[in-house]
């Protein structure tokens, strides 16, 4: 038996997020059911991070235990060939420790929200990309994220069906950069509540149109409560980055 540790790409628009559910596709569904094909083995992939509808993923971390004897190199070339056209990549296969854990051996995570800030309809980003219309002040949008930097309750910005123990946590990093009318925002930390980075991006949006100021911001994360939550931007916008761990835990 070997763990193999994958780093995918995928389009969420197709599916129902990442997780296997029973009322719709979803990645991991589409991944375990090619390394069936290839293996015919019902691995179970274990991923870094769980993704909602719509979301999706530059550079996910995963991994799943195959008992056929296969080079890494063979099985991403084939699991890659039984998923198409689901636009769904294995980019890069690895044999690892049999104690390395795609998800609990993980340090940090990392997100990009993407947002296109134009009045024009999207064309090749629909889906990719969240559209706002009103003009967004870049400065005051990184101003008020840097009030969410650091360990907090961010109850507020959690989503009612979270399942995390607790809603403290620590964020590294939360910056708000814009280039002609694409505007990144990116975030970083150890773990994240369920919809933290979507509705964190919809409060900064309301502050870049006008509507909220930095001190209301900071009276969102106070109030420790869903119903103070200004906005919470849609998924399309949103992409898993980086996955993050020991030097030494991948070899």
């Amino acid at each position: 038996m070997t763990r193999f540790a994958f780093t995918i790409e995928f389009d969420g628009r197709p599916f129902m997020g990442w997780q296997r559910q029973a009322h719709g596709p979803s990645v991991q569904q589409t991944i375990e059911d090619a390394i069936f094909a290839v293996t015919r083995e019902r691995a179970v992939v274990h991923a870094a991070g769980r993704t909602d509808a719509g979301v999706h993923g530059l550079a996910m971390r995963a991994h799943a235990e195959i008992d056929k004897a296969i080079a890494p190199f063979r099985l991403m070339e084939a699991i890659n060939a039984r998923m198409r056209p689901a636009p769904v990549s294995i980019l890069a296969c690895e044999p690892v420790a049999d104690d390395w854990h795609a998800r609990f051996s993980c340090i940090g995570r990392s997100y990009i929200y993407r947002i296109a800030n134009r009045r024009a309809p999207l064309t090749f980003e629909r889906g990719l990309a969240w559209r706002v219309i009103q003009p967004l002040d870049v400065p005051a949008m990184q101003d008020a994220a840097q009030l969410l930097v650091g360990r907090h309750d961010f109850t507020t910005f959690r989503s009612a069906h979270c399942q995390a123990q607790s809603p403290v946590k620590s964020l590294d990093r939360l910056d708000v950069e814009r280039d002609g009318d694409r505007i990144a925002i990116h975030a970083a930390a150890r773990s994240f509540l369920h919809h933290q980075v979507r509705s964190m991006v919809g409060c900064l949006a309301m502050v870049g149109m006008g509507r909220w100021r930095a001190d209301d911001v900071g009276a969102a994360l106070e109030a420790r409560d869903r119903a103070a939550l200004g906005l919470n931007a849609p998924p399309d916008g949103l992409y898993f980055v980086q996955a993050v761990y020991p030097d030494a835990a991948v070899r």
